[in-house]
């Protein structure tokens, strides 16, 4: 589902949600040709040759719940993967906030998810005088649990195709943009229906329609929310983020990246649940078939060898410039939690990005994603009817690049704007603004303007400073795009230097924070004298008119992936994983280690590793400090058991928080990164030496034992059994 302020730019940039749903009565287009492919697939020729220089897994194995491979599975992995099966792994798995994901681990509604992911609630509920980011947080009893202001969860309870009932829309309108709108106005509407007949009788319940193979599958997913979540356990950053941005992305690793919430229920009591997955008593061995189930973020495996090539020519380095820039600035200020929470978002995304453009710049991976597109396009010269359908889809993909080429440049003006990587003055501003504007223009829905309040309600505040450096930065952005002379600069300007109008901005807005956004939300903010006001009105337009052109470009390039994805879905079908869609998948693979750096790294490193780390680095760095009660940890602590892991699991950013489950759905660990050499997985999958990492089941329970004194947490976990 789009994000509010997404909804907005298309209500304020095109026609309203209602005119959108009256668009499907104009004149259907001709009879849809591609009903016809599937008699022509059947009929093609051989193509052994082609289909053997590229894998049957280069797309990925995130599979979704309404179709895993099971066939697959019982081969690789001798395992029944049933439909109990299936469901005990799905109820189990929860998508924690908006970019994380979690799971289940008690009958009382335990939580167990990333350090990392819950830097932001430890933030929110810090209380005066405290520092619960330097010294970490345990709740004795349940009366200590600190409820986390905004967080939810959420629960995956069923999955509906209603591919039909979307397509159906769009077949009867013209143009890209067109369809794009209908099929989304569609979506929102079975989205609306199905929830409102769910919360009638529980109004935990709601509906998301989310979007498969880039538009060519669509599905209902009834979710449970849960937005009564209290920090339960959070260790120390400096184990959570032990090693740092130089640690970021490698292995071997030694973070204890793991916090625990609980979820309560209407009645304000712990959850009783028993969706929840249990506590492995063993763990794992290296060759042991493992699954993750989690909500990934995004990959783009489907498109084609010129999308890759905008990405690598253009789209990557602007991303990666605009946030190194970004980096930089808030370096000074990162003691600071929210700041320092900003800047981990900033440099994790900016490594990533990085590691993802030096696998489109090694020639392989190009090649790889090649030969597949061979295939394909060999696959189709071979029936007319094929041709008909998609014999100018590639080159329609490439003339698409050019044109998104000439934006490239006032795409850097406005890249990310909006969101939680930049000034959340700025951010705070535009919601507002648009807001205002849906008001004046008479849109009704309530319902829209409470889910632009909550985003807009949700971003958490950065001290002057560090919001006068990123103002700056935005100003220079725009000034460098359009030019001293343009007359929306001038009007931000007056002809001061940006670093003065950021300054004066940050020192007369009532945006630095979410009471002064509340109070203008509930006014006329448009009307009212804050600071903020010309700023957003100069920038307001300008940036809807880029991210307008940069939906239609979006929505082209969707509707050609989704005939792509068609095509391919037809050759290979349940073979066939989609691109992630922060949508709850099920990921399978094995523990195992892998040659890097002219040595092997091994499935499994222990305590003793961490402590060496300490010792080695001590002095050079506080990426690898530790705190006092780890220096003294007790001499019935095993330095011998496994901290981290390593696996060969389909992963990619949101599922940081993802169970590591064994073949009985028992936790044997947590997913919290990938290595670099899994950053080109975005593109292609491989899992010849790209892997997943996770926190040892193992090493959580001796650290919340003996460094925590965590027994009762232990003793939930594990049903009170003996570790030893």
């Amino acid at each position: 589902m789009r994000s509010s302020l997404l909804t907005a730019l298309a209500l304020l940039g095109g026609c309203s949600a209602s005119q959108e749903v009256a668009v499907v009565t104009q004149r259907a287009e001709r009879a849809d040709t591609a009903q016809h492919v599937p008699a022509a697939v059947a009929s093609i020729p051989d193509t052994t040759a082609l289909a053997g220089t590229f894998g049957r897994f280069d797309d990925g194995r995130m599979w979704t719940f309404d179709n895993p491979p099971a066939d697959y599975f019982t081969l690789r992995y001798g395992l029944s993967a049933d439909s109990a099966w299936m469901t005990r792994a799905m109820r189990g798995a929860l998508r924690f906030g908006s970019s994380c994901s979690a799971s289940l681990v008690s009958a009382q509604g335990l939580v167990m998810t990333n350090h990392h992911c819950a830097r932001e609630s430890i933030t929110k509920v810090t209380e005066e005088g405290e520092t619960l980011m330097k010294d970490g947080f345990l709740a004795v009893t349940p009366a200590d649990e600190r409820a986390v202001a905004g967080l939810h969860v959420d629960q995956l309870l069923r999955i509906e195709d209603v591919t039909g009932s979307v397509h159906s829309a769009s077949r009867r309108v013209r143009g890209d943009d067109e369809q794009s709108r209908v099929r989304a106005a569609r979506a929102t509407e079975i989205e609306r229906r199905m929830t409102a007949g769910l919360t009638r009788e529980d109004s935990t319940l709601r509906v998301e329609v989310v979007e498969l193979f880039s538009g060519g599958r669509y599905a209902a997913y009834t979710l449970r929310r849960f937005d009564d979540v209290r920090l339960v356990m959070a260790p120390e950053k400096s184990l959570g983020y032990n090693g740092g941005d130089s640690d970021n992305f490698t292995y071997p690793r030694y973070a204890l990246d793991v916090a625990f919430f609980r979820v309560y229920d209407k009645e304000g009591n712990p959850l009783a649940t028993n969706d929840y997955y249990r506590w492995s008593e063993d763990g794992v061995q290296e060759g042991d078939a493992v699954f993750v189930v989690g909500n990934p973020g995004a990959t783009s495996r489907l498109g084609t060898v010129a999308a890759l090539e905008h990405e690598r020519d253009h789209s990557l380095p602007l991303q990666i410039d605009w946030l190194a820039r970004r980096a930089a600035a808030l370096a000074p200020y990162q003691e600071d939690d929210a700041v320092g929470n900003a800047y981990f978002s900033l440099v994790n995304s900016l490594k990533a990005l990085r590691g993802q453009l030096d696998g489109l710049a090694d020639g392989a991976l190009i090649a790889r994603r090649g030969a597949s597109e061979s295939y394909l396009k060999a696959v189709i010269a071979t029936s007319d009817s094929l041709t008909e359908v998609y014999g100018s889809l590639f080159r329609d993909v490439e003339e698409l690049q050019i044109s998104k080429r000439s934006e490239v440049g006032r795409a850097r003006a406005f890249a990310f704007f909006g969101t939680a990587l930049g000034s959340r003055v700025l951010t705070r501003a535009l919601y507002a603004y648009y807001y205002a504007m849906l008001r004046r223009r008479g849109y009704t829905s309530e319902e829209e303007f409470a889910e632009i309040r909550r985003e807009a309600m949700s971003f958490e505040s950065l001290p002057a400073d560090a919001e006068v450096a990123l103002i700056a930065l935005r100003l220079e952005d725009v000034r460098e795009v359009l030019g001293e002379r343009d007359l929306s600069f001038r009007r931000i300007t007056n002809g001061l230097p940006v670093d003065s109008v950021a300054a004066r901005l940050v020192a007369e807005t009532a945006l630095m924070d979410t009471t002064g956004l509340d109070s203008l939300l509930r006014g006329s903010y448009l009307n009212s004298d804050d600071a903020s006001v010309p700023v957003v009105e100069a920038l307001a337009p300008l940036v809807l008119t880029a991210q307008g052109q940069a939906q239609s470009f979006g929505n082209r390039e969707s509707l050609l992936s989704a005939k792509l994805a068609q095509l391919k879905f037809m050759l290979r079908g349940a073979d066939m994983a989609p691109d992630a869609s922060f949508s709850l998948r099920l990921a399978d693979g094995m523990v195992k280690g892998y040659d890097y750096n002219g040595t092997r790294a091994p499935a499994f490193t222990t305590f003793y590793g961490l402590y060496d780390h300490y010792y080695s680095y001590r002095g050079t760095s506080l990426e690898w400090d530790l705190p006092d009660r780890w220096l003294s940890s007790p001499d019935s602590m095993d330095l011998s058991v496994p901290l981290n892991l390593v696996s060969t699991n389909d992963i990619t950013g949101g599922n940081s928080g993802s169970p590591l489950l064994n073949r009985d759905l028992e936790i044997v660990g947590l997913i919290f990164d990938g290595n670099i050499e899994s950053l080109p997985n975005v593109y292609l999958f491989s899992d010849r030496t790209a892997r997943a990492v996770s926190v040892d089941a193992r090493g959580i329970l001796e650290a919340l034992e003996h460094i925590y004194g965590a027994d009762h947490i232990v003793a939930e976990l594990t049903g009170g059994r003996s570790l030893r």
